[in-house]
């Protein structure tokens, strides 16, 4: 295992929704000692209201102004995780704060594997279609290259077992930034 004090910076995930960004940032910054934010969550602390909620009375237009000022405030902080929205990437203003600010990670699941994840919960908005399957390979199909633009680090996070991507992130990112 690397050592810990060789990680330096923020590192920041980015990804589809399902691909694991919460559970392993969670799991990355208590390894690394760091504070972990998401931002969706950090949303809906400061407005008292669920994502679904924003997105009914602001539209989407209003909740990505939202993640936006997030999203600009966290990366501004010293040595954190941060799990941004799957949808945080496409502002041009999100990619510049993430590149500056840290090092970029891609959790790369595929739309089969998001949709096991996400099917049962009703908290991600443009999931309440009639084909989610449909919808997350559009998305896949709209964001992939930009996440990868982006990226210092592609992980894949189609595996089950968390704690192995994990392992295999930690191991890479002294290689990064």
């Amino acid at each position: 295992m690397p050592a810990m004090n060789t990680i330096a910076g923020n590192l920041f995930l980015i990804g589809l929704m399902g691909a694991g960004k919460t559970t392993l940032g969670k799991q990355l910054a208590q390894r690394l000692n760091r504070c972990f934010f998401d931002s969706d969550h950090e949303i809906c602390q400061r407005t008292g209201v669920s994502i679904p909620t924003i997105f009914e009375l602001e539209g989407e237009q209003g909740f990505r102004d939202r993640e936006s000022n997030v999203i600009n405030e966290l990366t501004h902080m010293e040595n954190i995780v941060l799990a941004t929205g799957g949808g945080a990437v496409l502002r041009p203003e999100n990619q510049s704060f993430l590149k500056k600010r840290g090092t970029v990670i891609y959790l790369h699941a595929s739309p089969e594997v998001l949709l096991k994840r996400t099917q049962h919960d009703t908290n991600r908005p443009l999931l309440q279609v009639d084909n989610p399957l449909a919808k997350l390979q559009e998305l896949y199909n709209a964001r992939d290259h930009i996440y990868r633009s982006l990226a210092d680090v592609v992980v894949e996070s189609d595996q089950p077992n968390c704690y192995k991507t994990l392992e295999h992130l930690l191991n890479i990112l002294p290689q990064s930034k």
